[in-house]
């Protein structure tokens, strides 16, 4: 099973202290629990700007605002992924047996799986300094009110979603657990998201709709076209995050909302997804399917025609 590691071993075993030692970041004092000094990441001139928690194995600059834990300091420094990040450390420091032996790895990773809750943990930082007034959003037909409302925009500061605009994803309790990063001007990936993530887990904005109190909810696939429907003052809308409907997400859906309106993509594969869940939820719950025209999206739809296309529903 070459390049697989164990994100969360490396967490609890390879400190922050010795990582910058690793990388001999001169000039950290120590303060009770905490290291202080400049940051080894933007380079700043302040001389506490960079803040390390020794006992809780976390980072943040007060600069450049990147923070995190081991992983994500890695990941800062070397400007690459998490994975990667995860690879470099395994390579630096000799953390536990099995991760340098193939057959204890392969034992410990199907005793990680087992042990998996089935949730993705909530951040322990937030972005600032995202503008919400990009043009890009403009151009998408997402107003400033609608994305500052999200916390989507344009982030520019240091970091692995530096210079994407950035779409903070929250679980159901309405904690953020992962950005997702759309990238302008062609560049790849299309969309960013953190190592370990899983999309299945969760229904883009599924914490507000809720809060509407409405029975029912309106399903599109993307996060455009979820911001596009709440512009369009239906508040009570999710978002897949793709195409289809895991099991997990259905189960959530399900708990709060009785009733369920499907507003895929006018494609093909829009439409298949329609098809397979409609089959899948039409005993379950009062359902509806709405005919997004051939080729279209909802987001590339104004808000008076998604409001002709829901408001009977």
């Amino acid at each position: 099973m070459p390049g697989w590691v164990a994100f969360d071993a490396l967490k609890r075993t390879v400190s922050l202290e010795a990582v910058l030692r690793h990388y001999r970041v001169p000039g950290l004092r120590r303060h009770r629990d905490q290291l202080q000094g400049r940051c080894p990441i933007h380079r700043g001139t302040r001389q506490d700007s960079f803040r390390v928690s020794l006992t809780k194995n976390v980072f943040h600059c007060f600069g450049c605002q990147a923070g995190g834990d081991v992983l994500a300091f890695v990941a800062a420094m070397e400007k690459c992924a998490i994975r990667q990040a995860a690879l470099h450390l395994q390579r630096w420091f000799t953390t536990e047996p099995w991760l340098a032996n193939p057959v204890l790895r392969i034992k410990r990773k199907e005793e990680l799986v087992r042990k998996e809750e089935r949730c993705n943990p909530p951040l322990r930082f937030a972005l600032t300094g995202v503008d919400h007034g990009h043009g890009y959003l403009a151009g998408r037909g997402v107003d400033r009110a609608t994305a500052a409302a999200f916390g989507v925009g344009f982030y520019g500061r240091p970091g692995l979603m530096s210079g994407r605009i950035v779409i903070p994803i929250h679980n159901a309790r309405g904690e953020i657990v992962a950005y997702a990063g759309r990238a302008l001007e062609g560049g790849l990936p299309k969309y960013k998201l953190p190592v370990g993530f899983r999309k299945d887990y969760e229904l883009f904005n599924l914490h507000r709709a809720s809060a509407t109190g409405s029975r029912a909810v309106i399903v599109v696939e993307g996060y455009f076209d979820c911001l596009r429907v709440y512009q369009a003052q239906m508040p009570w809308v999710v978002a897949l995050m793709g195409s289809s409907l895991s099991a997990q997400q259905e189960q959530a859906m399900l708990a709060g909302f009785e009733r369920v309106i499907l507003l895929l993509d006018g494609d093909a594969v829009g439409r298949a997804a329609s098809q397979a869940i409609a089959a899948r939820l039409a005993r379950r719950c009062s359902l509806d399917v709405v005919q997004v025209p051939d080729g279209a999206q909802p987001d590339q739809l104004s808000s008076p025609v998604l409001q002709q296309l829901l408001n009977h529903r």
